[in-house]
């Protein structure tokens, strides 16, 4: 299927601008991402971007306090159609954040919805999340 190799190439391209997005860098996420205004950005410092004048801004700003860095990521699925597509994928980072020196690490859950647009896979929504181990629910009796 012709749609799954070339989102195999994007997704590795994207993943590449990922890493110079932890260099401080947003543009080449930004070349990734759709441009229209249902595009949506839910990034681990809250709120949803809607739209791409809000998700080019989110991005700059997040991407500004970061240098250094560099990332990892490991998809867990991917679900292909068509016209739409999405992964599921831990995200492993280390940069150094603002004024610091010292380098932090962190670990994300993604999912990223890309589609099609004119013939070439575009990111329409990206989810993130610190990712946290399994808390398993309080034990209760059912009478």
């Amino acid at each position: 299927m012709a749609g799954v190799d070339d989102l195999d190439q994007v997704i590795e391209q994207y993943h590449q601008a990922l890493g110079e997005f932890m260099k401080g860098d947003p543009e080449p996420v930004w070349k990734f991402h759709s441009h229209r205004e249902d595009v949506t950005l839910a990034n681990p410092r809250g709120g949803i971007a809607h739209g791409w004048d809000e998700v080019a801004r989110r991005t700059a700003d997040v991407a500004s306090g970061r240098r250094e860095g560099e990332i990892s990521c490991e998809i867990v699925e991917k679900y292909v159609s068509p016209e739409l597509a999405c992964i599921v994928e831990m995200e492993r980072g280390r940069a150094k954040f603002g004024a610091s020196e010292d380098e932090t690490s962190y670990a994300l859950r993604a999912t990223i919805l890309f589609r099609r647009e004119e013939g070439t896979w575009k990111v329409a929504h990206r989810h993130a999340d610190p990712a946290s181990t399994i808390q398993q629910a309080a034990s209760y009796e059912v009478e």
